[in-house]
């Protein structure tokens, strides 16, 4: 065996570790149930992740998929964009650099790609019915543009308590 590994090339090692790959991937789930992920109380208010790079039981790993809940706001943050956001339920706004745009229940958000981040928070036009939705960023792109978050406002335990969390 350690013959054959110094005569294969390095086009061969990537065949075989292609071939690997594909084989672990059979093994892991392609249905992730609500049940299977907890809501988390973090700094940008209440999420539950169905997809990140450090959740590898599924088949695929390289999206950032999560579920957000909105009573009041959430915190303020940039990054460098490329988020889709599906609201699922209720309606508000989000504040992207300083700029209103409006949504509701069916809409898609978008945040602009943009050298330097977006700074961006989002806001429940309804305190008496939370807004939900799905956002998902592509992994790979994060990546290839470095993209770090900068947290520049959270939300709080109490705000947190105050708007029913």
């Amino acid at each position: 065996m350690e013959r054959e590994r110094e005569r294969m090339t390095t086009y061969d090692e990537a065949m075989e570790r292609d071939r690997r790959s594909r084989q672990a991937v059979t093994s892991k789930r392609m249905v992730v149930r609500s049940g299977d992920r907890p809501w988390q109380t973090t700094r940008q208010g209440k999420l539950k992740y169905y997809l990140m790079p450090m959740l590898t039981d599924t088949v695929t790993t390289n999206w950032r998929l999560f579920a957000q809940e909105i009573h009041t706001h959430s915190g303020k943050h940039v990054h460098q964009g490329g988020l889709a956001i599906f609201i699922i339920d209720g309606s508000g706004y989000t504040v992207v650099d300083g700029q209103r745009c409006d949504w509701k229940s069916g809409d898609l958000l978008l945040l602009p790609i943009q050298r330097g981040g977006v700074e961006h928070q989002h806001f429940n036009s309804d305190p008496d019915r939370p807004v939900h939705w799905l956002a998902a960023i592509y992994e790979p792109y994060r990546t290839a543009v470095a993209s770090e978050l900068e947290q520049r406002e959270m939300v709080t335990p109490d705000q947190q308590r105050a708007s029913g969390r």
